[in-house]
């Protein structure tokens, strides 16, 4: 995804389908909310954000179920799940993207290395998650390659008109 390009086609996508769009990031940081700020026309689609880092914001703001952390964790796909649901709901969108890994360079475990991503993809019929580990090129390209990858997905679904019938 060429950045500037392919996001002025995401948004007029979302325009074009009169849909809405918000996002819940952890280790992304903002990054793809600022993507998306950074095209002229977003606020026609782009509710808002939210930078979702501690579990305390991720419980209060987003609701994810306190025992889902506690059983899965920060980063895992039913965290993801619960973000961009929270997100969808409280920012009321159309669509919500939800991003949470591990950047690095620590903060890895055998179980969960640095460049494990989540991510949720909330829609007008349901929520799809899926992770990914990338190959580990420091902090700001797995947050950039992460923040691609989310955007990328919410273009693919967009294009193919590829309604989510999942969980």
């Amino acid at each position: 995804m060429q950045k500037k390009l392919e996001l002025q086609k995401l948004i007029e996508k979302l325009l074009h389908q009169k849909q809405t769009l918000t996002t819940a990031e952890s280790c992304t940081g903002g990054m793809i909310g600022q993507w998306i700020t950074s095209i002229t026309g977003s606020s026609k689609v782009y509710q808002g954000g939210v930078i979702a880092y501690s579990n305390e914001v991720k419980e209060k703001i987003l609701h994810v179920p306190t025992q889902i952390l506690k059983k899965h964790g920060a980063v895992s796909e039913p965290t993801a799940f619960f973000m961009a649901k929270g997100a969808q709901k409280i920012l009321t969108a159309t669509w919500a993207i939800s991003v949470t890994g591990i950047a690095g360079p620590d903060g890895g475990t055998t179980q969960k290395p640095v460049g494990l991503i989540c991510f949720g993809l909330a829609g007008p019929n349901g929520i799809l998650t899926k992770q990914i580990i990338l190959k580990d090129q420091g902090r700001q390209s797995n947050r950039k390659r992460a923040s691609q990858i989310a955007l990328e997905w919410l273009y693919a679904h967009l294009k193919s008109h590829n309604q989510i019938k999942h969980h």
